[in-house]
């Protein structure tokens, strides 16, 4: 019988930031790892520096291999050479640092392309050390699309327990958020956290798409998006059979959804939803990306620069960031042996 346990990859980020210190404290919950195979991917060094600054000590079975993983009950480390120890120092932001996020990322990506890896959890990276180190994408995401080959619609979700948001548009200038408001968009990110939710656990998933006007546009006095683009997409989204509802003031369906209303909220742009989901619980959101082949997850909070190396960092948002890759990686790949089964 195949084993039905996910392949899980860890990284441990940007090296001059909290994020080895959150996977050593990470690792210390052994019942977090019952049911998946895990494969940290990282240089040796950053590893041990993560365990000292975090007051950890891990002997993890060491591999050459994604696939070696599958031959291991607990978690397993995969040494790689991506970064000089000394060449970072904490909160800096370096070429080099950036430069290892994406030779480590890369390292996983391939894995996932080859079937190896169900999902992927990163700890914290800075935007600005991978563009110094040679990202040539607005973020992240952009870049793992183009590894992985997305041609389709994808995007961030930014999660807070059971609830979900999405945006039709993420790090692009505020003045230029207009022009990402279209049926298309609002239709494709309504479809695809609906989707995504159910490959998280969620049976039944209730969607809300905020307004971009103030006030919903006050029936056309205050912008005409509402009327002329996103009611309609509403209404393709429902003919389509998807549970989508809107458009609501951005301003209060925060509150309806955080009373159980909803499930998720598809907004306008990026600091719509944003604002709201750091307000109610900054200490415990999670960034998925979503519309790709396999989940990805961090924790939404950066590489806290200002605490680096103190042994200070909150490991609950990581926690729940391995969470729900394990959730969704492991559905991932029970789908993808029954498919296999026929």
């Amino acid at each position: 019988m195949s084993d039905i346990r996910p392949v899980i990859a860890v990284t441990l980020g940007d090296p001059a930031g909290i994020g080895p210190e959150l996977i050593a404290k990470l690792f210390a919950e052994a019942a977090l790892f019952n049911n998946v195979h895990t494969v940290l991917v990282g240089d040796r060094w950053l590893w041990q520096e993560g365990q000292r600054v975090g007051g950890q000590a891990h002997d993890l079975p060491e591999v050459e291999r994604f696939a070696e993983a599958r031959q291991h009950d607990g978690p397993v480390f995969m040494p790689v050479d991506s970064v000089a120890q000394g060449a970072v120092g904490y909160a800096e932001e370096t070429a080099e640092g950036g430069a290892s996020v994406l030779a480590v990322l890369s390292r996983c990506l391939e894995a996932a392309q080859a079937g190896e890896v169900d999902a992927i959890c990163f700890a914290p990276l800075n935007k600005f050390s991978m563009k110094k180190g040679g990202l040539a994408h607005e973020d992240e995401l952009h870049f793992f699309a183009e590894k992985l080959g997305v041609t389709g619609y994808f995007c961030e979700f930014n999660t807070l327990g059971d609830l979900w948001t999405s945006r039709i548009s993420s790090h692009i200038p505020l003045k230029d958020a207009a022009s990402y408001v279209t049926q298309d968009r609002i239709v494709a990110a309504s479809r695809l956290i609906y989707d995504s939710l159910k490959l998280a656990g969620n049976d039944a998933p209730r969607i809300a798409v905020a307004a971009f006007n103030p006030h919903a546009g006050e029936g056309g006095t205050c912008g005409r998006e509402e009327i002329e683009v996103i009611a309609p997409a509403v209404e393709a989204c429902k003919a389509q059979g998807y549970p989508v509802a809107g458009p609501f003031p951005a301003d209060t369906i925060f509150i309806k959804a955080r009373d159980g209303e909803y499930d998720a909220i598809v907004t306008m742009y990026h600091d719509q939803g944003q604002i709201a989901i750091k307000l109610m619980g900054f200490k415990q959101g999670v960034t998925v990306q979503g519309g790709l082949p396999i989940p990805i997850t961090t924790p939404a909070h950066g590489t806290a620069f200002d605490i680096a190396g103190t042994g200070n960092a909150d490991v609950n948002p990581t926690r729940n960031a391995f969470t729900i890759a394990c959730q969704m990686g492991g559905n991932l790949r029970r789908q993808r042996l029954e498919a296999v089964a026929g």
